[in-house]
């Protein structure tokens, strides 16, 4: 992957995109554009644009009155979604996990012996789990049950939690380099992995931690100590290994 920062990256698919009748696109381009518009002719014309609200659809795609919403990401280690724990911590009681649970998860994100993030030892991810592994697995047995990871992932990836839109796909690459993948097999992919193990907090594939545990308490880091952060750490080879087998399911003819 190149530098190209992510503002620059999506501008660049938006350019790619915009004004152009699906014949012309590049070969992958065109694949995505007739994955999440089935149907259309190739002489309709593409509108696209950057979506200016903090939302999860960072390119905003349109043919005939049909709108589409994208995710674009690059690189490696992705994060999908980022929220205060305040935020987060309602979210898990709105959908009836224990109260055991909640305050186990708070120990977790502070590491420092309290569930408000007042203590005065922090200590690291790894050293908590050293320490208090049995725990963690007892959050993970509860919130990976299958009704709460699908509205895991319609908060975390495909819609969020300020839209009412979700995206139709999502991009990995840059616009002459990229992979992708549709809304519907997200859920497929994150669903059927739910029963893999994970040492630390996790929705099914999804990571949940601190966006800074700030162990060298710096202040310009501090208050990301009180945001949760989900990445998608194999998101790449999750969505080539969901490309290669939809391919032995449904091999393209050779014509």
């Amino acid at each position: 992957m190149s530098e190209i920062n992510g503002f620059d990256n999506e501008f660049a698919f938006v350019l790619e995109l915009n004004n152009k009748k699906i014949k012309e696109l590049t070969p992958i381009c065109r694949e995505l554009i007739e994955t999440i518009f089935p149907g259309e002719k190739e002489d309709s014309i593409i509108k696209c644009w950057r979506n200016h609200l903090p939302q999860k659809s960072d390119i905003l795609v349109k043919i005939n009155n049909k709108m589409k919403g994208i995710s674009i990401k690059k690189g490696m280690k992705n994060s999908v979604h980022v929220e205060p724990i305040s935020e987060f911590v309602s979210f898990l009681i709105s959908n009836h996990i224990s109260r055991e649970s909640v305050m186990e998860y708070l120990k977790f994100h502070y590491a420092d012996g309290t569930t408000n993030g007042r203590g005065t030892k922090r200590i690291s991810t790894e050293e908590y789990k050293l320490q208090n592994q049995d725990k963690i697995d007892k959050i993970n047995s509860e919130i990976n049950n299958e009704q709460l990871l699908i509205k895991a992932i319609d908060r975390f990836i495909l819609r969020g939690n300020n839209s009412n839109f979700s995206i139709d796909a999502l991009i990995c690459g840059e616009v002459d380099d990229f992979i992708f993948i549709t809304k519907e097999d997200i859920i497929n992919v994150i669903l059927s992995k739910k029963e893999e193990y994970s040492s630390t907090v996790h929705f099914s594939v999804l990571t949940v931690q601190p966006k800074n545990r700030c162990l060298n308490y710096n202040d310009k880091y501090e208050k990301d100590r009180f945001c949760i952060q989900v990445k998608w750490y194999n998101l790449f080879d999750h969505i080539l290994e969901n490309m290669y087998l939809k391919n032995q399911k449904f091999p393209k003819s050779v014509s």
